[in-house]
This record gives C-alpha cells, sequence and structure tokens, in this order.
C-alpha cells in the first residue's frame, strides 16, 4: 500500500501511541496530538520529519483549528482521520461524579471529535476520498454499572459516526470502532490490576492497524471492532 497520511488524536499514550509506532513501521506518515508536552516533544524528537506531532487540547475548538490549518498546508487533507483522544470517568456512581470531571469527558470524547471533524473533513470531502474512524467500546454498544459518563459518550460516538456516515459523499468512510479490552492506563484506573489480563497496546497494534489500512467505503456506517 502506498504512504498514506494518518492523523492521531491522542497519541502519546495507549492506543494512540502504539499505532504511531506501528503506522511508522509500515511506511505511512503520522500526524498527531496530545497534551502532555513532555510527550509530544518526546515523540518528535523519536520520529522527524515527514512526521509531526503537536500538543494541544482536543477540546479547545480553537486549538484544534489552528492545528489544521496547519497540517492541511503543509501536508494536505489526511487519508485517514483517527480520533482516539478520551477521557475514563471515575469508576462510582453517576450521581457521586463532579460536575468538573462529568464536563471534561464529554469535552474531550465527543466535543474533541466534533473539533477534528470540523476542522479536517472539509479537504477531505473537497477531495472526495478518506476514511474517518471515530473510537468507540464495547460501552458505546451495551452499559455497565458505575461508568455511566463513559458509556454516554461511546453511545454518543456511535450515533454520531453514523449519522455523519450519511452526510459523506460517496467515496469516503466513516465508522465508529471500538477496539476491544485493551491493557492500557485508561482500563487500569478502571479495574486496576484485573486489567492486567488483556493484551497490551503493541500487540493490538499488530493486528489493529492493518486492520484499520483495510477500512473503505464498503465500510461506511457500519459499528466496526478491531480484531
Amino acid at each position: 500500500m502506498p504512504g498514506k497520511l494518518i492523523v492521531i488524536t491522542g497519541c502519546t499514550r495507549g492506543l494512540g501511541r502504539a499505532m504511531v509506532d506501528k503506522f511508522i513501521a509500515l511506511d505511512h506518515t503520522v500526524i498527531g496530538c496530545g497534551r502532555n508536552k513532555k510527550d509530544i516533544a518526546a515523540l518528535a524528537k523519536q520520529y522527524s520529519a515527514p512526521h509531526d506531532f503537536t500538543a494541544l487540547d482536543v477540546a479547545s475548538d480553537s486549538d484544534v483549528k489552528g492545528w489544521a490549518e496547519r497540517v492541511l498546508k503543509s501536508h494536505g487533507a489526511p487519508d485517514f482521520l483517527l480520533n482516539n483522544a478520551a477521557l475514563m470517568n471515575p469508576v462510582q456512581p453517576l450521581w457521586t461524579i463532579a460536575a468538573k470531571d462529568f464536563d471534561a469527558l464529554i469535552d474531550v470524547n465527543i466535543k474533541g471529535v466534533a473539533n477534528t471533524i470540523r476542522h479536517f473533513v472539509p479537504a477531505m470531502v473537497k477531495r472526495g476520498t478518506g476514511v474517518i474512524a471515530n473510537f468507540s467500546s464495547g460501552w458505546g454498544r451495551s452499559t455497565s454499572p458505575n461508568v455511566a459518563a463513559y458509556c454516554a459518550s461511546k453511545y454518543a460516538i456511535e450515533g454520531l459516526s453514523q449519522a455523519l456516515a450519511q452526510e459523506l459523499p460517496s467515496g469516503m468512510c466513516c465508522v465508529p470502532l471500538s477496539p476491544g479490552v485493551i491493557n492500557t492506563d485508561m482500563l487500569r484506573q478502571a479495574w486496576g490490576d484485573g486489567a492486567s489480563s488483556y493484551q497490551d497496546p503493541a500487540s493490538w497494534a499488530e493486528k489493529a492497524v492493518p486492520y484499520i489500512l483495510r477500512l473503505s467505503t464498503r465500510d461506511n456506517g457500519r459499528s466496526l471492532s478491531t480484531p
């Protein structure tokens, strides 16, 4: 497969970080963002141009706008837009979660996805091709106690993605994509030592990245899960 331009949000930890390594190993160009300036600097040091990593918060529409304008000017429209950045709420009943924690989760998990779509997708639509994968979850298709806010955000991603799929031109694709249960910092936050029984992000990326690269118009609007 010829080299593709991949935009990944939340690229400094967990699944995002593992995808960066695997996409680059397969000779694709990665444009990534994350909130931690130190982690972004380490990525930029490890992977120089044409790869490009920027510290920003996807919840800030103005930050995403400036980032997208710079990326589109220097690299053009992405072939794949992977909305991976997300937060996990404290594992506790919904009524005990502080308003600021609930708001922060919604701002990143839903508004952050809308922000990147708002500023990257018009260029993809103009070109008429491209894949948008909005990372969902099993908790966007079923529920469990004590993760209500996270479930709400991922159910929103399922609906947002399927509606967006109906709005795109015929040469494009948008899917809500569940990665399954992976031993990440986010899962450890939720389940502690129980997370260690699941596969690590690097092992997941070995199968998931080739799967993502095969997404096409035939998948548009489908709720999918990586292998």
